[in-house]
């Protein structure tokens, strides 16, 4: 069995990892590579980094609709994608002889899109999943084949909840491709009226909104943990907020109904008490533009002690 396979993060590597001891993998195809950092330094996707490492061949298209000439030149029996990052061409999808499947990480019709992962958390969904479908034109909108259900845990973020699923679907994909192959698994269509959308995160959206709910709050630094993690300025100077938790006072809003949303109530000996529109988070882990990350204890203790007096308002 010739497998080409198609996908760029973190996430897809242990499905390459899964297939590669078990089929033969003509081709890897990814995004290029992309200046990451501050310094800008060309590097490599993870799923280029694996297949070099595992000895298998790389293409890497600025445009696959016109360049992917050398995909079908591999003749492969099936192609396989999973979080690759581009619109696949009609032509891809109908020549292999098993066509063309792709792994998403959410039960669709739910969550179509480039970042499902992060949304399902953000939208404090109760589960997700993996599903495996047949490659349609139309993004993530092709027939069903199977798939398999994750519960989401209460403290869940977008960095846990990627490395779950990234292991279930290995498993899902192992366990079902032999199935595929033979045409044992019937697709089902989605029901399109039942489409939701997980469109990829905007830099915009990392900022923190203080007027907003402790709940969507909380879901937000949950969802955006290292991928890329929220932000709130203070005195000017941009503070990322890695991890928080929610305050649990009954009277806190009774208490502190005068101060501006946004505003340093006290300090915790783990965090920082920020007022929000119906409650309180504390900030457990920040870091300063140019400086470590850091635990609020040890943020207070230094640049903090002097940044984070109570009474400031962080995002004016």
């Amino acid at each position: 069995m010739n497998i080409v396979f198609m996908g760029t993060p973190d996430f897809s590597v242990p499905l390459l990892e899964a297939l590669h001891e078990r089929y033969t993998i003509k081709l890897v195809v990814t995004q290029p590579d992309m200046p990451k950092g501050r310094k800008r330094i060309l590097t490599a996707p993870p799923i280029k980094e694996k297949a070099e490492a595992l000895g298998l061949d790389v293409y890497q298209p600025a445009s696959i609709k016109q360049a992917y000439q050398p995909i079908l030149d591999a003749s492969p029996d099936i192609i396989v994608t999973a979080a690759y990052g581009q619109i696949i061409p009609d032509v891809l999808l109908e020549t292999p002889p098993h066509k063309a499947i792709n792994v998403h990480a959410s039960l669709l019709p739910a969550l179509r899109g480039g970042a499902p992962i992060q949304r399902a958390i953000e939208r404090r969904h109760k589960e997700t999943g993996i599903t495996i479908m047949r490659m349609a034109k139309k993004m993530d909108a092709g027939d069903i084949l199977i798939q398999r259900t994750l519960t989401i845990r209460e403290d869940e973020t977008g960095s846990s909840l990627f490395n779950r699923l990234s292991h279930l679907a290995k498993d899902l994909l192992i366990d079902s491709l032999p199935k595929i192959i033979d045409g044992t698994l019937t697709p089902s269509p989605q029901n399109h009226e039942e489409a939701t959308y997980a469109y990829t995160l905007k830099r915009e959206e990392e900022r923190l909104d203080f007027n907003q709910s402790v709940l969507d709050l909380d879901a937000k630094i949950r969802a955006f943990y290292e991928t890329p993690n929220t932000y709130t300025t203070i005195n000017g100077q941009k503070l990322k907020v890695i991890k928080a938790r929610i305050h649990t006072c009954s009277n806190f809003l009774k208490n502190h109904a005068e101060e501006a949303n946004g505003t340093v109530i006290k300090t915790l000996d783990d965090g920082v008490v920020i007022k929000c529109s119906d409650g309180a988070l504390v900030l457990t882990r920040v870091q300063l533009a140019g400086k470590k990350p850091m635990t609020a204890s040890e943020f207070m203790r230094g640049l903090g002690k002097r940044l984070l007096d109570k009474g400031v308002v962080l995002g004016n």
